[in-house]
């Protein structure tokens, strides 16, 4: 075990979500943070008609997937996201990998590491 707490966050496709969980608790990381969020990056937008209205949707549906790591390595965590959200298609998403200064589990106390 080292003494490395990251983040790993994903904006991934919603409908990659089950695939992603899935590849996690492979990987041994079961635990996650999961939240609806819009966007845009190089996805073209997307036009549409409502009541005769055009309009244009630039914001896309997508989930962010946040997970926590300290005893498996971080790069084990993005490959399998990698591969359980890939489709090929623009609008796949991205990960950032990010250091955590230090973490603390309310219930117990621990700190670092232990609290992850």
């Amino acid at each position: 075990m080292s003494d490395e707490i990251k983040l790993v966050m994903a904006v991934i496709r919603p409908d990659k979500l089950s695939d992603v969980k899935r590849a996690l608790a492979e990987v041994g990381a079961p635990s996650l943070t999961v939240t609806d969020v819009s966007g845009r990056g190089t996805q073209p937008a997307k036009t549409g008609q409502w009541r005769g209205e055009e309009y244009v949707v630039d914001l896309h549906q997508k989930t962010k997937v946040e997970c926590i790591v300290a005893d498996i390595p971080a790069e084990d965590v993005v490959e399998a996201i990698q591969e359980a959200a890939h489709t090929g298609e623009p609008g796949d998403g991205k990960i950032f990998v990010l250091p955590v200064d230090d973490a603390y589990q309310i219930r117990t106390g621990k700190e670092g590491p232990e609290a992850v």
